[in-house]
């Protein structure tokens, strides 16, 4: 078969998007399927190697958070997939505002297309879960012009039913990582961070995710010297963070890590994976922890504690302040 992939590639700021891109064209190419891959990133940085079977398109993003594509890219698409003969096309949401005319292109060619949603949500009563259902609403007119919505679980699903996009075009599917490469192994990370104990963070650093509140706890357990957090990624909240807590030696700032055998280093190292994002979807990040064996706590957004219950402590959004340092305490005390 021959496959339109629209998504996303490494660059400085590379999250669960990338992965899932990544992962599932090297997936279909194994399987003999002939895909040609869009994608477009304004800065080269970590960009790593593209065959000769993707195309960029030009863009420019909005302070690292939305993407444009420039107006030729609707020409490239369409002359790509006649000559390419194209048979289906798949876009992992959010991709720029072609997410919006991506029907309409693909159906003027007759190529059927498919979206899969990697939208976060979290309880409505708060900023993030509020935006986040907005974003949804928002989208949910374009979705019904697709003829598969592809989301993580059920609970995104009822939110686009609700929303008006009909039931039998969305199938949940949730998100899967390659378990023989995300596995328990040896690592030399904890004895060059000089740890007994290792509890880590890995993923955007910015202001949803609340990555401050786990040092805050980390920091008022008052821990000995040998117990180390690591911050692994960089985002808008980086700097403020380094600033808050860069003197204390138990707290390591890793940044944005691109090497995939370095995170799994230090995956395999970390005894704790914590999550406390105000938002979410279907963590890759911690789905990939806990395949190398990492004890996880997260908090009961999205579909995360949809897949972490009876394997992790699942903390209540609103409480973190009081629930993180007990969840903590906990599995450093009782591993």
């Amino acid at each position: 078969m021959k496959i339109a992939w629209f998504g996303h590639v490494a660059s400085a700021r590379a999250n669960g998007l990338v992965t899932y891109s990544r992962e599932i064209i090297n997936g279909l190419r194994r399987r003999g399927q002939h895909v040609t891959f869009f994608y477009h990133i304004s800065r080269e940085r970590g960009l790593g190697h593209i065959d000769h079977h993707a195309i960029r398109l030009g863009s420019f993003d909005i302070l690292n958070r939305a993407m444009i594509s420039s107006p030729r890219a609707r020409q490239m698409i369409e002359q790509t997939i006649e000559r390419e003969n194209i048979q289906v096309a798949h876009i992992s949401m959010s991709f720029s505002q072609l997410d919006f005319s991506l029907p309409e292109i693909c159906h003027a060619c007759g190529v059927p297309v498919i979206a899969t949603l990697h939208f976060p949500y979290g309880p409505p009563e708060t900023f993030w879960g509020s935006a986040a259902r907005m974003l949804y609403r928002i989208y949910s007119g374009s979705l019904k012009n697709y003829d598969a919505v592809i989301v993580f679980s059920q609970a995104q699903r009822a939110m686009l039913v609700d929303y008006g996009v009909a039931p039998e075009r969305v199938r949940v599917i949730p998100n899967g990582i390659d378990v023989n490469t995300y596995a328990p192994g040896n690592s030399n990370f904890k004895e060059s961070a000089h740890a007994s104990v290792l509890a880590a963070y890995i993923g955007r650093v910015d202001a949803e995710k609340n990555v401050g509140d786990f040092l805050s706890a980390w920091q008022k357990l008052d821990l000995p010297h040998d117990h180390r957090a690591v911050i692994v990624g960089s985002g808008t909240e980086l700097s403020k963070l380094k600033r808050k807590f860069g003197d204390d030696h138990r707290i390591i700032f890793k940044g944005y890590v691109g090497d995939a055998a370095e995170r799994i280093r230090i995956l395999r190292a970390a005894d704790i994976f914590v999550l406390p994002s105000a938002v979410e979807g279907l963590s890759l990040a911690m789905l990939e922890a806990m395949a190398t064996g990492n004890a996880v706590i997260a908090t009961d957004v999205g579909a995360d504690a949809e897949a972490l219950r009876g394997a992790g402590i699942v903390i209540d959004l609103d409480a973190r302040a009081e629930q993180l340092p007990l969840a903590l305490r906990t599995l450093i005390e009782y591993p």
